[in-house]
């Protein structure tokens, strides 16, 4: 096979389920003379078409009961479809349902041999990597006890030490890896991203879309049992985004929502701007530097309500210049021009810088400033906002991605979203010295460093 064969090929997919209003219409359904139906048709998949080849990494990104795992269940050969055709060529290891597949008197041990078999391996091969999966899935002494004695975590660690190690050609992860503890998922992210490089096809369903745009370079968005987005990773989790962010509704204002309203405006009356102490240029002219070319970016999978509106953000020097190059180091200004299109009574602010994969590396917003925020905000009136800080991130081009949105709740948790740019300014961040190169990882923080000798 070449490296860009097809290993997953759905034509037409459909499945579909009857559902019954009462039990009893199932027998009478079954046993009328003449056919008549007491039931209606549910959909969970219609019309899946796609192509998925040799090494890809795919993620299913979609809300509860969209159908993401009723069309892995068809892929790994649990459920038949009701139409369409599914062509599946290599191994498959899957982690749907942990635990499925072993037998619950057999002790880890026994099931790693006989889960490994059944995918194909031979007792040999097994022997081979019996060590290994025994000290990623590191469940101690449990390994010889009956898995039926396992908690959900235990079963997580052996499911996925087993089918990582099997060398399959297709693995596929339905929200497994959620079971584990974190020291255990940063474990099997690592070890995907292993196997992604050794050429295996991943097919990952989660809702932690950061884990999807640092794991998957393709992704899908389901709805309704259709596959409704089929593009980069990047672009299908800002529509997926989108979507959560459209659906969420105003929380009627209570007692402690006004209370919280008052609380944050004694917070910022009480604060102070001692440590931005430089003036730059806020002429007209100024404001609308390099607008044509921000209106332009802004536009790609932009979210608003039209409450609010970006008028214009840029990215300056301590001396008020336009940049789009930054050392690192250097201290700089996001500057953020907004519009009122309503009265607000309440509003807050902040921004996200994104590697070019949509990795957030750095996320900020006006409650970690404290807690500082727009009051009775009137229809027609302009603010600038300013974020002064220092970048210190590896040699890379970076976007930044700007919000303003409203809070709904007391909790500050689920705010709408009253404009948000993905790309709102690109810049390149450029080391002048090995010394300021970051040989790993991708952000540095100041460190109190002490060394003593005892």
């Amino acid at each position: 096979m070449q490296m860009n064969d097809v290993v997953i090929k759905a034509e037409g997919l459909t499945k579909i389920y009857k559902i019954y209003e009462r039990d009893i219409d199932r027998l009478k359904e079954a046993f009328h003379p003449f056919h008549k139906r007491y039931s209606r048709d549910f959909f969970a998949l219609q019309d899946i078409n796609f192509e998925i080849r040799r090494g890809e990494n795919v993620g299913l990104v979609g809300k509860n009961g969209a159908g993401k795992s009723t069309l892995l269940k068809i892929i790994t050969g649990v459920l038949t479809p009701t139409s369409g055709k599914l062509e599946v060529h290599g191994r498959i290891a899957s982690l749907l349902e942990l635990g499925a597949g072993f037998n619950p008197d057999m002790t880890g041990v026994e099931n790693i041999y006989m889960n490994g078999m059944l995918m194909g391996q031979t007792k040999e091969s097994m022997d081979a990597k019996v060590d290994d999966i025994i000290s990623f899935a590191d469940i101690g002494d449990f390994i010889n006890q009956p898995v039926k004695t396992y908690s959900s975590g235990m079963f997580a660690r052996l499911a996925f030490a087993v089918n990582a190690f099997v060398e399959p050609d297709i693995l596929i992860v339905d929200e497994a890896l959620s079971v584990g503890d974190a020291f255990f998922q940063s474990k099997c992210i690592d070890r995907m991203k292993k196997m992604i490089d050794g050429g295996t096809t991943v097919l990952f369903v989660s809702h932690d879309t950061f884990a999807v745009k640092n794991l998957c370079q393709r992704a899908f968005l389901v709805q309704s049992g259709k596959i409704i987005f089929d593009s980069s990773a990047k672009e299908v989790i800002e529509a997926y985004r989108a979507m959560l962010v459209k659906s969420r509704t105003s929380i009627e204002k209570t007692e402690s929502f006004e209370t919280l309203i008052e609380n944050l405006r004694q917070s910022q009356k009480l604060s102070d701007d001692a440590e931005f102490d430089i003036e730059i240029d806020m002429s007209e002219e100024s404001l609308r530097r390099g607008q044509e070319n921000f209106l332009k970016k802004a536009s790609y999978q932009r979210i608003q309500n039209g409450q609010v509106s970006f008028e214009n953000v840029q990215l300056l020097n301590l001396d008020g210049d336009l940049i789009s190059e930054v050392s690192f180091g250097q201290e700089v200004i996001l500057r953020m021009i907004v519009k009122l299109n309503e009265d607000i009574e309440c509003l807050g602010m902040g921004y996200h810088i994104r590697n070019l994969n949509g990795i957030d590396l750095v996320y900020t917003d006006s409650r970690f400033n404290k807690t500082k925020a727009i009051f009775d905000a009137k229809r027609g009136e302009y603010y600038v906002i300013d974020w002064k800080f220092k970048v210190e991130l590896k040699e890379e081009i970076y976007d930044i991605a700007c919000v303003i949105s409203k809070p709904t709740s007391e909790t500050l948790d689920y705010p709408e979203i009253c404009d948000f740019i993905p790309c709102a300014v690109q810049f390149t961040l450029t080391a002048d010295n090995e010394f300021k190169k970051l040989p790993g990882g991708y952000v540095h923080w100041h460190n109190d460093l002490r060394i003593e000798k005892l």
